[in-house]
């Protein structure tokens, strides 16, 4: 199938690892203009590198209200154009009710939510017909997971976002999606594994909750990514995707 994604620009946040990272490569291998971003310009500059092409990276901090405006002046600044975003944000700290700071509350709500919102709302003034916007979120949408209060706090409020923003762009002809990953193999999960003080033991649990049995990869989550913001998904919209070997068991 052709996804439609040759020379249409894209702005991924996040991206200089993991599921951001994953999106990222399967949008610049389909053809599309990418830009990613990370913490520092070097870590921005080297994923760039890596996905090759035309892609470009930024330095650029979620949590910065100033960062918004910029990444997607920075769009129209090189190509002239924006077709879409995807919103990806590393994992907020691990922990429970209990040993979780005020200010890590804090630091994850501007970073994760916050953070978010103001991207989704700057880049939805400047999107038109056909543009849209992406949100990577976790399964603890739909059930928490043990030991991330955190994510299991902003997560459900940022999808129920998401689906407002979907409800409100759709007249514009603006598509809102949503990725809802469990137990992909990444860097994050393997060292959410390792902080139960044995990591295989951790994964072989995790992989016999899964009905296919193992983890999904980095890749599988980057296609599902790179189709939901493509234009051969154009009738897809307020849709959260779970990308979880069908862990989650409700309709």
């Amino acid at each position: 199938m052709d996804l439609g994604l040759q020379d249409r620009v894209y702005l991924v946040t996040g991206a200089t690892r993991g599921l951001g990272f994953a999106a990222a490569r399967e949008l610049a291998a389909d053809g599309a203009k990418v830009i990613v971003t990370g913490r520092t310009g070097e870590s921005a500059a080297e994923a760039a590198a890596r996905l090759g092409g035309d892609a470009t990276g930024i330095a650029a901090d979620n949590a910065d209200p100033a960062a918004a405006g910029r990444l997607v002046a920075a769009a129209y600044e090189r190509h002239g154009r924006l077709d879409g975003v995807l919103i990806s944000v590393g994992g907020p700290p691990a922990g429970s009710f209990e040993t979780i700071t005020d200010d890590q509350w804090r630091s994850s709500f501007e970073t994760v939510f916050l953070g978010a919102v103001r991207l989704a709302r700057t880049a939805a003034g400047r999107l038109g017909e056909g543009g849209v916007i992406g949100f990577v979120l976790s399964g603890s949408v739909h059930e928490p997971v043990a030991g991330l209060t955190v994510s299991n706090g902003l997560r459900p409020g940022l999808a129920g976002f998401a689906k407002s923003l979907a409800n409100e762009l759709g007249p514009r002809g603006i598509r809102v999606v949503g990725l809802l990953p469990s137990r992909i193999d990444t860097d994050r999960v393997r060292e959410l594994d390792a902080l139960t003080g044995d990591a295989e033991a951790a994964r072989e649990r995790g992989s016999a909750a899964i009905p296919l049995r193992r983890y999904g990869t980095p890749e599988e989550f980057g296609r599902a990514a790179a189709f939901l913001l493509s234009p051969a998904a154009s009738y897809l919209t307020g849709v959260l995707l779970p990308v979880d070997g069908g862990t989650r068991h409700g309709f």
